[in-house]
């Protein structure tokens, strides 16, 4: 196990020293936060997400905002968390992993639900995007999941993003 997360670790190193996918890691998180920011800030203003009758969408969001109350207006504060913490660096990691779990159930929401034909292959994008980042900064991200006593692993000082301070 420990040389799998080794070969892992060296990966993921070579990985970060590729300067392209710095600029493509910055276009996702700002790509990712941009979807967030309008649908969040209407649940935190606790206004309706949409304003129509029919179908199964609006009857989804229609009951949420309905019946849940304060469950809508914490869901857009989640959302809003994730975004703005996806545009800092230091917290881009902890942004990817609040993003996952509502980002799942957006995923599930649109596509058993009648959403129209592109809205299922966006919110998959988002999701592979949100995995992408996961991937990106794997090394903060093992040591935000891992349990306390186990050994974490650290990233060389080379894969730091250009710029940033580790």
């Amino acid at each position: 196990m420990d040389r799998l997360l080794d070969l892992l670790s060296d990966m993921h190193a070579r990985v970060r020293q590729v300067v392209w996918l710095h600029y493509f890691t910055w276009f996702v998180r700002i790509m990712l936060a941009l979807a967030f920011l309008p649908s969040g800030f209407k649940k935190v203003i606790n206004e309706r997400f949409t304003r129509g009758e029919a179908g199964e969408m609006n009857v989804m969001f229609n009951a949420l905002y309905d019946h849940f109350g304060a469950l809508y207006v914490v869901i857009g504060i989640c959302q809003l968390t994730a975004a703005l913490l996806l545009l800092v660096p230091r917290t881009a990691a902890l942004g990817a992993l609040i993003y996952l779990p509502i980002n799942i159930g957006i995923v599930v929401i649109t596509t058993f639900l009648d959403f129209g034909v592109g809205t299922p292959a966006v919110t998959s994008l988002m999701l592979l995007g949100t995995v992408y980042l996961l991937c990106w900064d794997w090394h903060r991200v093992v040591g935000i999941v891992s349990r306390p006593g186990l050994p974490q692993r650290s990233a060389p000082s080379a894969t730091a993003e250009p710029g940033a301070r580790v």
